[in-house]
């Protein structure tokens, strides 16, 4: 009879215990699975376009676990194009919420992208982090249960969008035209993502929904506008602050350096990459929590998607030249840009597309007049900047093309209208869509 009692005892004691089955994470914890995410796109030379299309899907998985479990956010499915809602259930009983959210987005990038593994060995370390800090095992395993399902419908989504059919299309071959885009120096790669304009968008209507105005006419005359144009780029005078300028906002995802018998390549991020770590950091400096960064990380990505859509939409229709072929063609034969041409036409500048969308999207979450310093490329040898707010830094970030010698200023200025455009009409789409988080 005592020995009964005993174990009733135990057993009662056992169930009513706290048991440490809760984990708290952060915003710092979403800007790192980005950073490991940024790691492997560095890694396999993801193009900017396709690396903003990674991100966004990335995103939407961990921002939709939140959603299904969260009263204060809607689905995205009132948002994005073409996608259906997941309806709440009971899954996620039993989950980290927040735990599921990150392993939602490494499950997704990890099979997305080509190097997924790399994403994997850190799922592992996250969950191994998880366990060490007193996670009970039977939560982790269904928060990955749960994160691996929702991923499974984000990943159908993602199938559909037409990205997967691009590699049947016709290589893309130069028009061969004067005033036209043709391979430049010192790799002459070919076009890069020449097709992605047939991709779905995400909020957009079409990917032509905001085609700037027409670039300067092509014309050899020493008297027409394209010549005043090609010759802002060609008389510059390069200053240690221009040169800098061009240096940080580079973002060159493969740059090849050429050491006369030998080519060697320079990997970089894109300029999504920059702009989500800016986002990171602004994040972390007004302690935003769990959920609203998720909600800001998600518009972020899928505005950067949008304007590099809408910029490749243009790139590939006008086929302009690039300052470097043009200048040493009509003018000096031996000028060379400071910095290496991109592989794919001029006009518009993508730096000036997406970091307007981007700092127009993140000026509405964090305000005006948002100072911060930019540090998300000390890693690659950058020192930081200081900016008094997200538009003054877009606004660099576009002119950094022109000293940098790859654009000309009329792609700069009319890309930067094309994606304040793209900006304004993602933040209208999400907030008639999605619930604003207080």
């Amino acid at each position: 009879m005592k020995r009964k009692i005993l174990w009733g005892l135990l057993l009662f004691y056992s169930c009513n215990v706290p048991q440490k089955q809760s984990k708290d994470f952060d915003n710092k914890d979403i800007s790192r699975v980005i950073t490991r995410i940024t790691e492997v796109m560095v890694h396999d030379i993801t193009s900017p376009p396709l690396a903003a299309r990674f991100y966004s899907y990335t995103c939407l998985a961990g921002y939709e676990v939140l959603a299904t479990n969260n009263d204060s956010l809607l689905s995205m499915h009132k948002v994005l194009n073409g996608y259906q809602a997941i309806p709440k259930d009971q899954n996620s009983k039993g989950c980290n919420i927040k735990l599921s959210a990150l392993l939602a987005m490494l499950e997704t990038a990890g099979r997305m992208q080509p190097s997924g593994y790399l994403i994997k060995n850190y799922e592992q370390q996250l969950l191994d982090s998880c366990k060490n800090a007193g996670l009970d095992e039977q939560v982790i395993e269904k928060s990955r249960q749960y994160a691996a399902a929702i991923s499974d419908k984000v990943l159908a989504y993602a199938k559909a969008d037409g990205y997967n059919k691009l590699s049947a299309l016709p290589k893309y071959t130069p028009l061969g035209t004067e005033g036209t885009w043709y391979p430049t120096p010192p790799a002459f790669m070919q076009a890069v993502e020449p097709h992605f304009n047939k991709v779905r968008p995400f909020t957009l209507d079409a990917a032509a929904q905001f085609k700037p105005l027409p670039p300067v006419p092509f014309s050899k005359s020493t008297a027409s506008e394209f010549y005043k144009i090609m010759q802002l780029n060609y008389k510059l005078v390069l200053d240690s602050a221009k040169r800098t300028i061009a240096a940080f906002w580079d973002c060159n995802p493969f740059a090849v350096q050429d050491n006369g018998h030998l080519m060697a390549g320079v990997k970089k991020i894109s300029p999504g990459a920059h702009w989500l770590g800016i986002t990171g950091i602004a994040c972390a400096n007004t302690n935003k929590t769990f959920e609203q960064s998720m909600l800001i990380y998600t518009a972020m990505s899928v505005g950067l998607a949008d304007a590099f859509i809408s910029c490749w939409d243009e790139k590939f229709r006008s086929n302009r030249i690039r300052p470097e072929t043009a200048i040493r063609k009509y003018i000096d034969p031996t000028w060379v840009p400071l910095l290496q041409t991109p592989p794919f036409p001029e006009y518009t500048s993508g730096h000036s597309v997406a970091s307007a969308a981007a700092a127009t999207i993140l000026t509405h979450y964090f305000g005006d007049n948002f100072s911060f310093t930019d540090s998300v490329e000390v890693s690659y040898g950058l020192a930081p900047r200081s900016f008094s707010s997200f538009q003054n830094a877009a606004i660099e970030a576009g002119n950094s093309r022109f000293y940098g010698g790859i654009h000309f200023m009329d792609a700069i200025n009319n890309g930067r209208e094309q994606g304040l455009k793209v900006g304004a009409w993602v933040l209208d789409k999400i907030d008639k869509g999605a619930a604003k988080i207080k």
